[in-house]
């Protein structure tokens, strides 16, 4: 198993990364809200060698602390400091959920250096406030009763659908409230990005799953319908909110075809 390593970003933020290696273009990998970099193991898997891929642990998620308030554009900036850690002049990215958040921001900040994005269960658009006021609820859960099994039961159904959720569940326990409170703001306070989507020029990939339990297939099609290079949007009979993993068979087929002709 690759070991994961740790930089330190000019703005002093330590962050958690796998570098996979592979000698074809480089792939980044960003994961989902309360997942880690370790969600793109079948995509890892998939891919052998054919892309150099990188797997990272976004801020406040898996080994990346977040010690102080951030938002999605900080965490683009990461990705971007990242790849000039590792000397990385052009680089493809793949998303999930929150992932997409962070590439579509990426790919907004640093156009010379996206050579590509492919987003899964992701959306352009602010948290819809009815959204935002039951995680709110889930959060203050959070804070005063901790994990508790019924919470995770919820967000794994959410998220997962009917995919064998124990592996996280073990790593959300371990969540103190300060640190999902952190997170959870990030999510929740995000900016909409809806009247900047056209500025997006590298090739696009939307996939969404039918069965996806936080956003409607709408939010998809709002970034297909946005960005001008997008190809058309891919929809996954069933698949969950977090398909990649959840439904990686349905999805890897697209992500290596897309991946090999614009990475």
């Amino acid at each position: 198993m690759t070991a994961t390593t740790t930089m330190t970003t000019d703005g002093g933020q330590e962050l958690a990364y796998t570098d996979h290696g592979g000698t074809g273009p480089a792939v980044v990998a960003l994961h989902s809200f309360l997942m880690d970099g370790s969600m793109f193991d079948p995509q890892v898997q998939a891919w052998s060698g054919e892309f150099r891929v990188i797997t990272v642990d976004e801020r406040g998620h898996g080994e990346t602390p977040a010690v102080a308030a951030f938002d999605y554009w900080d965490v683009a900036r990461d990705v971007v400091a990242l790849l000039d850690h590792l000397g990385i002049a052009r680089a493809a990215i793949v998303g999930t959920s929150q992932g997409g958040f962070i590439g579509l921001r990426a790919a907004l900040l640093a156009p010379d250096r996206i050579s590509a994005l492919a987003v899964l269960g992701t959306s352009a658009d602010a948290e819809d406030p009815a959204s935002a006021e039951g995680l709110r609820e889930l959060g203050g859960v959070w804070a005063k009763e901790g994990p508790v099994e019924p919470l995770l039961d919820t967000i794994a159904t959410t998220v997962f659908g009917s995919y064998p959720p124990d592996e996280w569940k073990a790593k959300w326990r371990k969540v103190d409230g300060d640190r999902f409170q952190r997170i959870l703001n990030t999510l929740v306070e995000r900016d909409s990005l809806l009247n900047r989507l056209e500025q997006i020029t590298c090739p696009v990939l939307i996939l969404h799953g039918s069965a996806d339990a936080a956003y409607p297939l709408t939010k998809a099609q709002q970034v297909a319908d946005g960005i001008g290079t997008a190809e058309p949007l891919v929809v996954v009979d069933g698949g969950a909110h977090f398909l990649s993993l959840t439904h990686s068979e349905a999805v890897n087929p697209h992500l290596i075809d897309f991946l090999r002709t614009h990475a």
